[in-house]
């Protein structure tokens, strides 16, 4: 805008110019053009880096006669376009609307020594020309401010775009953390108990023992597909049984480890969504592998409880409980997270010779 408005006023001045060669008069307004273009150019840029309105007010003071008298001398169309020129630099200056008015409204008075038709109708002409000028000055500059809130939006956009995607990558890297240990190493604890459970009966039993590392053969080929189902990013989507099903085999799995397990469910079953489904499996799946590493229990039970609005999974155990349950385990750290994140809760209740009982309560 700035540059327009300096190629406007050079314009108005060359016109002068031409006008003072082919008449051989109004060397003063030459003069007083020339001054109110430098003063335009210059002072007006330096005058709107301030930004402070005393300078602008005093920089449309001292413009405006110049523009009257250059006008006096010589009213042309060279002289009509520093008029213009002034009031679009009012707008750009940012002056008070009332400030602006004003300008306009005296720009037309340059006509005052003409008769009152021929004044009243360049009167008009000119000021609708300054309107004109200080209107497409405004919008001009409200294009150019959108402009630039528009450029920061979109440098703000892909800031949070950045933000977003590094959160992301956190998220998926700590889920993918969790289903290595919920899903990998339970297996790997299941085939590490099967093993010592078959090397423990091997001298006395060796058909016990041969199916009892066959199992051992099952779960590690089945730890095995999960492996490659995460190498695929699971592009091919797997089946899900129905929850129940799942912790029936769950603690069948447990069972023949050496720890009888059984499932009790009430409440009135019903589709869950996969999150859910996947929290409360894991909930299970790590429950019993604590069971079977750190308890010493006998017996575990899993319990599937669907309440109104919930669905409640508890593993308990008849073990020899501890006096503290802090959650310090990565495993109890992540199903606490797939809690949270699905707006329940994990808790953890244990006692010395009582038992442990791993709790975990999600909407449902």
């Amino acid at each position: 805008m700035n540059r327009a408005l300096a190629v406007l006023t050079f314009g108005a001045l060359l016109t002068l110019l031409i006008g003072v060669v082919a008449s051989g008069e109004s060397l003063p307004a030459l003069l007083l053009g020339t001054v109110f273009t430098a003063s335009a150019t210059a002072g007006f840029s330096w005058v709107r880096a301030r930004g402070r309105p005393a300078w602008s007010l005093g920089y449309v003071a001292v413009q405006l006669p110049i523009a009257f008298v250059v006008f006096s001398l010589n009213a042309g169309v060279g002289a009509t376009l520093l008029l213009v020129v002034l009031v679009s630099q009012c707008v750009l200056l940012r002056l008070p609307i009332a400030a602006t008015a004003v300008v306009v409204g005296l720009v037309p008075f340059v006509h005052l020594g003409m008769s009152w038709g021929e004044g009243l109708r360049e009167g008009l002409g000119t000021l609708v020309s300054a309107v004109f000028a200080a209107i497409v000055t405004e919008l001009l500059q409200r294009e150019q401010r959108a402009r630039a809130e528009l450029a920061e939006a979109h440098e703000r956009l892909r800031d949070y775009a950045a933000q977003a995607e590094r959160l992301a990558t956190v998220q998926e890297r700590n889920r993918v953390a969790r289903d290595i240990h919920d899903g990998l190493g339970h297996s790997l604890t299941v085939v590490q108990m099967q093993v010592k459970a078959a090397r423990a009966v091997l001298p006395t039993d060796a058909a016990k023992a041969d199916e009892v590392l066959a199992k051992a053969q099952d779960q590690a080929e089945a730890a095995l597909a999960e492996v490659r189902r995460s190498v695929r990013t699971l592009r091919e989507p797997r089946e899900i049984p129905p929850l129940p099903d799942a912790l029936r085999a769950l603690a069948e799995l447990t069972s023949a480890s050496g720890v009888t397990t059984s499932v009790a469910i009430s409440g009135e079953r019903r589709p869950l969504a996969d999150e859910t489904h996947e929290a409360l499996f894991r909930a299970a799946q790590e429950g019993l592998t604590n069971v079977r590493k750190h308890a010493r229990a006998t017996r575990a039970e899993l319990v599937l409880d669907y309440v109104d609005a919930a669905v409640r999974l508890a593993v308990r155990d008849d073990g020899s409980g501890a006096a503290s349950t802090a959650a310090s385990g990565f495993g109890l750290v992540g199903l606490r997270e797939r809690a949270e994140h699905l707006g329940g809760r994990l808790s953890v209740e244990s006692a010395p010779g009582a038992g442990y009982t791993l709790s975990m309560e999600v909407p449902g």
